[in-house]
């Protein structure tokens, strides 16, 4: 289960560091990010937090399949307490998706919110051996 919970999280991910990364290109989806405070395109200051939220999925998507075992075998070790810090952030993720003043936001991203965290935890809670003894 926490392979396939890992793959979730990873494919889901990628998609919003796609997006992420199309607010930073310019693509004019500001209104389903930010709680919708700058629709349009997002101003350069934006782009620029669009491209580091890319960067912390990635290492969060980096984290959750060197805990599931499944590759970047030489972080298991301190994937093994790093997999709180991304289940931590999902739990700040999907808070932020349920308060959002942004409908359009909300409907999008807190059923995405909802998944990370729960595959997140799967991934946390039932992998119990690291990806060098399987």
């Amino acid at each position: 289960m926490p392979k396939i919970a890992a793959w979730l999280y990873t494919i889901v991910a990628a998609g919003l560091t796609l997006f992420q990364l199309a607010l930073a290109a310019g693509a004019p989806w500001g209104e389903f990010a930010m709680g919708g405070a700058f629709p349009g395109q997002f101003p350069p200051t934006m782009r620029v937090a669009a491209v580091i939220q890319a960067a912390l999925i990635i290492g969060m998507m980096t984290i959750i399949l060197a805990r599931a075992g499944i590759f970047f075998a030489g972080w298991v070790r301190h994937a093994r307490w790093l997999i709180w810090v991304v289940v931590g952030y999902g739990v700040i993720g999907l808070i932020l998706n349920v308060i959002t003043p942004s409908a359009g936001e909300r409907a999008l991203w807190m059923p995405v919110a909802v998944v990370m965290l729960a595959s997140s935890v799967i991934v946390a809670r039932e992998t119990a051996t690291p990806a060098s003894t399987s």
